[in-house]
């Protein structure tokens, strides 16, 4: 029974997702706005196109892409065991979108060289700020909240940009 009610509900967002909407002057010279066509006698007719608008069709919250585009979120991390795991979920049960960077990769691990002066991961990056290195939530979150990134995760996806190690 639930299926057949995502289906549907599914189904209407579907439909409605890119909606006509005509406007049109009557014989009285007054203006409509409908989403059927116009009678016949109807003049001046221009079908609109309404499409989702970017926070609806997002694939995170407007709050969460606000603070993206200001402090992009790089975690440095390999298969390190917990602190790693613990790095990852705290990112995605908060609903941050980020770039993995696996420092196996020559080029990467040079870059975290650069950072933080060694290759010990997790190391957390928020736009400009000073890397964080080793996994502590208590500090992870202060930065993350200072950067503007809501508490609670209400993304859709929990995968990050780049292929995760």
């Amino acid at each position: 029974m639930k299926a057949v009610l995502v289906g549907l509900l599914l189904g209407f967002a579907a439909a409605t997702a890119h909606a006509a909407m005509y406007r049109w002057v009557d014989p009285q010279g007054t203006v409509h706005y409908t989403d059927t066509p116009p009678p016949s006698a109807a003049r001046d007719v221009q079908e609109k196109k309404l499409t989702p608008s970017v926070v609806e069709s997002a694939k995170f919250p407007y709050a969460t892409q606000v603070a993206a585009r200001k402090y992009p979120v790089t975690l440095f991390i390999t298969q390190c065991g917990d602190p790693c795991r613990q790095a990852r979920d705290l990112l995605s049960k908060r609903g941050i979108p980020y770039t993995a960077q696996n420092p196996t990769d020559p080029k990467i691990a040079e870059k975290l060289k650069q950072l933080t002066g060694g290759l010990e991961v997790p190391v957390l990056v928020v736009g400009h700020t000073a890397p964080l290195k080793g996994f502590l939530a208590s500090r992870w979150n202060a930065v993350l909240d200072a950067a503007g990134y809501p508490r609670s995760g209400a993304a859709r996806p929990s995968r990050p940009s780049a292929a995760a190690p």
